[in-house]
């Protein structure tokens, strides 16, 4: 399974000379940076700095990409701890409990977790993937829209456990975020929900309406304090406590490799990546925690759960590229035009054929590990220092660069009015009780889920036996039933047991 020769070439391809590792310094500096501003996407930062990789040779050109991937996967979880202003998609589940602790005064443990659970999951991630390549690309093959659809619907279904004593609420939120994602077109060309305005033909913009709902209505919620963390004493950033924060994260072992796996596995079906991995990981580590109650107020474990899977999807989706030239997601997607670029194409003969190359890749994000861990120790106590800014200096900066941000992704004022809507939306639900991640997870994922339920019906024809025939589509409902029932069905086996026995002495 593992081509020693190649290996062997990769090695000597990587040591023969310092070029290649001159560019993956300032790829990670750049994906930190891109990263931890809100508004500003990995894939846009890759986009942005493409046309430089013209005039490097491919494996320099991936190398660089990779590393922008790298560090922006970590970078978008800064703002999402400090501010509760997720970088991106990704950092969405980071946010649940990482910017409690910040309110709490540890923000530095948080951030240190942040950094260990990123390191530790890029790091199992391409290990997975150089030991497992070939079958994951096959794995990924046999799925089709309707296996999509019900990992999906898995994320869904369980959005209700992030508002535990508000499960209807949280089930309300999230199917109201569904419907706002379906607005626009759909794959068929029908219009839903635009209300006649042609500026919904494309759908509600999700960065704008994310940063709205998390950033802006947060922000009119706490406006009345003068810091976000009010003890004086709490706002030192010390380079001690985020390493200790490095070791917290090492306490949660079993939650960590969870992330991992669902993040390589979740992150290399084309669509879903780290948007959905990140999730899925917060939720089941919740359900499985003795403490469920805990997530959402503080929880190291939610911070490790998140991370480690958004930074291991980055390795799935590199499967996708590398075995079948599919893009996972905005950030593969500039990679392929990198591949195209170098002329080129993924797939299995380009495994075949260019395996030094293909373990190069791998090997090199091995050693980014290792720049990521000493960049961000060096870039935290940086970024971190936001904390110390006074509310009525950092309210309005942040609001004045959502709406600049937001109006650079729509390049209209959509994105503005947008951030603008729902941040009443995010402080009015907020007010209520109703869960504003709920939301936030619908709208991410309703189109998406509109797409693979079209694609799924035009397959089978609406014939529901279709499912019947896909043992993947199966096996994903067995999981879904049991995540959401097996607690119930666990503890209804073991009172039927007492029983018994009672009945029996």
């Amino acid at each position: 399974m593992i081509d020693v020769a190649a290996s062997a070439s990769a090695l000597s391809m990587l040591v023969s000379s310092l070029t290649p590792w001159l560019i993956v310094i300032p790829g990670i500096i750049i994906g930190l940076i891109f990263g931890a501003t809100p508004g500003l996407q990995i894939s846009m930062a890759m986009a942005i700095f493409l046309p430089m990789t013209l005039y490097m040779d491919f494996l320099q050109a991936m190398l660089f990409l990779t590393a922008i991937f790298t560090g922006g996967s970590f970078g978008s979880g800064i703002p999402a701890i400090l501010m509760n202003i997720p970088g991106t998609s990704s950092a969405i589940a980071t946010a649940f409990d990482g910017y409690p602790m910040a309110k709490q005064g540890k923000h530095n443990e948080a951030l240190g977790i942040a950094l260990a659970s990123s390191v530790f999951g890029v790091l199992v991630g391409y290990l997975i993937l150089f030991m497992m390549i070939q079958p994951i690309s096959l794995m990924v093959l046999k799925l089709g829209p309707s296996e999509m659809f019900m990992v999906i619907l898995w994320g869904m279904t369980l959005i209700a456990s992030l508002r535990g004593e508000y499960v209807l609420k949280g089930l309300i939120a999230g199917l109201v975020g569904l419907l706002i994602g379906t607005i626009g077109f759909n794959e068929i060309g029908m219009a839903r929900g635009t209300l006649g305005s042609f500026y919904l033909f494309d759908g509600i913009p999700v960065i704008p309406a994310m940063m709205g709902m998390f950033a802006a209505s947060e922000l009119f919620r706490i406006a009345n304090k003068q810091f976000i963390v009010e003890n004086k004493a709490s706002r030192k950033v010390e380079l001690r406590k985020i390493a200790q924060g490095c070791k917290m994260a090492f306490q949660s072992p079993l939650v960590m490799l969870r992330g991992c796996l669902v993040g390589v596995f979740v992150g290399a079906v084309p669509g879903v990546g780290s948007s959905v991995s990140n999730l899925l990981s917060y939720v089941e580590t919740k359900r499985r925690d003795p403490d469920p109650d805990s997530f959402g107020k503080g929880n190291p474990k939610g911070i490790v759960a998140s991370e480690s899977a958004n930074s291991t999807s980055e390795a799935g989706s590199m499967a996708t590229l590398l075995a079948l030239g599919i893009p996972g997601g905005g950030a593969t997607a500039v990679m392929l035009a990198a591949f195209a670029m170098h002329n080129i194409t993924g797939g299995p003969q380009f495994i075949r054929e260019q395996t030094d190359i293909v373990y190069a890749i791998i090997f090199a994000n091995f050693a980014q590990v290792f720049f990521l861990m000493i960049l961000g120790l060096l870039f935290i106590p940086l970024l971190a220092n936001i904390i110390k800014v006074p509310m009525r200096y950092l309210i309005p900066t942040v609001l004045v660069l959502a709406v600049m941000g937001s109006f650079g992704l729509t390049g209209n004022f959509v994105g503005p009015f947008t951030v603008l809507a729902f941040a009443v939306i995010g402080w009015l639900m907020r007010r209520y009780g109703y869960s504003v991640p709920a939301a936030v997870i619908g709208i991410l994922l309703g189109a998406m889920a509109e797409k693979t339920l079209l694609h799924t019906y035009q397959i089978s024809g609406g014939d529901i036996s279709y499912l019947l025939e896909r043992p993947a589509t199966l096996a994903i409902i067995g999981l879904l039933l049991l995540s959401l029932f097996g607690r119930h069905l666990l503890a209804l086996m073991r009172f039927s047991m007492h029983k018994m026995s009672s009945a029996k002495n």
